[in-house]
């Protein structure tokens, strides 16, 4: 991937897991045509791998949350197989922590889906260049959050990128509690804790309960 300004239409290729999305964004895209051109589009992070790989596009313009890989799972996996590819992610979460999982996952920007179509070529424009763009209604409280998570304000476990939540469960998997102790201590389905121990492996990199708690140990998240 080539860095800079590019001599025609950015290349986009476009990754969600629901076919509406993905039409309404090439709609959202198509008045500027000039400036931005849609060359492929991916239903899901396991088709987009090949799709990117087969068309080297300027940009990726990826949702975070689908089924299956999400897209930070995606980021990391295509800039493992091109440090230079470039993908920006499109979010309804405006949560600094998915903000925070996005750079460390080495995106080049967080956008909400709220974003107009002339804003959004904007920041692909400016992505492009090297720029790392975040949306507006974020990059405040994201630079009050890094600077109080220095300051060990947040609860343990945030600083690896855990919610709350996720945080608890993770304590009372490290106490040794089953998933269904978890579940009636916090009053939730077993889905529910099976759905925060997913995310929990995910943003911890390991493969199991065993893994996430030595990690916890290991890293002193409870101390």
């Amino acid at each position: 991937m080539t860095s800079g300004v590019a001599p025609g239409p950015l290349r986009i290729v476009l990754v969600d897991d629901h076919e509406m999305v993905l039409q309404g964004l090439k709609a959202m895209l198509a008045p500027f045509r000039g400036r931005v051109r849609v060359v492929g589009e991916a239903i899901g992070a396991d088709d987009a791998v090949g799709v990117v790989a087969g068309l080297t596009p300027d940009i990726v313009l990826c949702d975070v949350r689908m089924q299956g890989a999400s897209g930070l799972d995606l980021c990391r996996s295509l800039r493992e197989r091109d440090p230079g590819v470039k993908v920006v992610l499109l979010s309804v979460y405006d949560d600094e922590q998915y903000l925070f999982q996005a750079l460390r996952a080495g995106a080049s920007g967080y956008l909400l889906k709220r974003i107009g179509g002339e804003e959004l070529v904007r920041q692909l424009e400016l992505a492009h260049t090297g720029v790392t763009v975040i949306d507006t209604a974020l990059a405040g409280r994201a630079v009050d959050t890094a600077a109080r998570l220095q300051s060990d304000e947040f609860w343990p476990g945030a600083r690896h990128g855990l919610t709350h939540r996720e945080s608890e469960v993770l304590s009372l998997m490290v106490t040794g509690l089953s998933n269904r102790g978890i579940a009636t201590r916090l009053v939730v389905s077993d889905e529910t804790v099976k759905s925060h121990l997913r995310s929990i492996y995910r943003k911890l990199a390991v493969k199991d309960r065993t893994g996430a708690v030595a990690t916890a140990l290991r890293e002193g998240i409870f101390q």
